[in-house]
């Protein structure tokens, strides 16, 4: 890991954010980050009340993407290297399941009622559809070149895919598996991120340096917010939307209904994966070079707190429970 002077200091912030961070049990709020470290070839489960790493497990394969299954009780992972989707119990902290998938498995999504996982295949083109508890494949959807981030609407209905290499959004029936049609964005969509309502999503473009507005129901791009350079993926909390910028070492935050950046945090270097919890409250980020996740008050709009985790976090996708 390579220090920086800031550590110290939000060392102290840690300390004191510590009693406020609303984490505790009964709270309704997440407690745990379950952060992959693609160098590290582990994932990191960090309690957020702390901000300190409870446990390593070693996953293998340069493990990038997370997703969380709608109760808490299983974390996916895929593993572009070894091309599998690891099943890990995150109750009992193990791994329980690994399951052969694709050529280069990377984004991946839970579905919230049907227990269905979404794994999009950057060179195959497609999403495959598994059934984490059987082991097995159910469907292959064909979409746009390079598929990166996926997201599923809060209903279960739709399932999108940020098609890196096509410059789209597949918009994908999850009941049918089924292509329904694309969205054009920016310039290589790579994280998508959807609202609590299910109907807007928010793409990081990562080489158009900004982030593209869907309006779900009509399937069309609605507004585009110029961010910081090589935007990875966004969080959304507190009407705000938070992006990462993997090249500016920062978060860009811009207000949802005016679509105005209102203010830039400096975070740690190569900040890639990013979540809000559900109240709000706290947003996390997880910095490459670093080696660190951190925490920004959603509120104060600034880094109140930092978590040492295993070498080069990426986090991609849903980390928290």
């Amino acid at each position: 890991m390579r220090l920086s002077a800031k550590h110290a200091a939000l060392a102290l912030a840690t300390a004191l954010a510590t009693a406020g961070a609303a984490l505790g049990a009964g709270s309704g709020v997440v407690r745990e980050a379950f952060v992959t470290n693609q160098s590290g070839d582990s994932l990191s489960i960090v309690e957020l009340g702390t901000l300190q790493v409870a446990d390593t497990i070693k996953i293998g394969g340069r493990p990038a993407g997370i997703a969380m299954s709608a109760d808490g009780a299983r974390a996916y992972v895929t593993s572009p290297e070894s091309k599998e989707l690891v099943v890990v119990d995150a109750v009992k902290r193990k791994v329980v399941k690994r399951i052969k998938v694709g050529a280069g498995p990377l984004g991946v999504a839970a579905h919230p009622t049907n227990g269905r996982v979404y794994v999009a295949d950057w060179y195959k083109h497609e999403v495959f559809v598994v059934d984490p508890e059987a082991g097995t494949i159910t469907a292959e959807i064909q979409v746009g070149d390079s598929p990166s981030g996926l997201a599923v609407t809060p209903d279960g209905r739709l399932l999108l895919s940020a098609d890196r290499d096509s410059n789209e959004v597949s918009v994908i029936d999850a009941l049918t598996n089924k292509r329904l049609g694309s969205v054009k964005v920016g310039t290589r969509p790579f994280g998508i991120t959807i609202d609590a309502q299910g109907k807007s999503a928010y793409t990081a473009n990562v080489a158009s340096d900004d982030v593209s507005v869907i309006d779900i129901a009509s399937r069309k791009t609605i507004g585009t917010v110029p961010v910081g350079r090589r935007p990875y993926a966004v969080a959304l909390a507190g009407g705000h939307a938070f992006v990462t910028n993997q090249y500016g070492d920062s978060v860009s935050v811009f207000d949802i209904g005016a679509l105005k950046v209102i203010k830039t945090i400096d975070v740690g270097d190569h900040p890639e994966g990013i979540e809000a919890d559900p109240a709000g409250a706290y947003v996390y980020v997880a910095c490459w070079f670093d080696s660190v996740l951190q925490r920004i008050d959603a509120a104060k709009l600034a880094v109140t707190g930092e978590a040492d985790v295993g070498d080069g976090p990426r986090a991609f996708g849903r980390f928290l429970r």
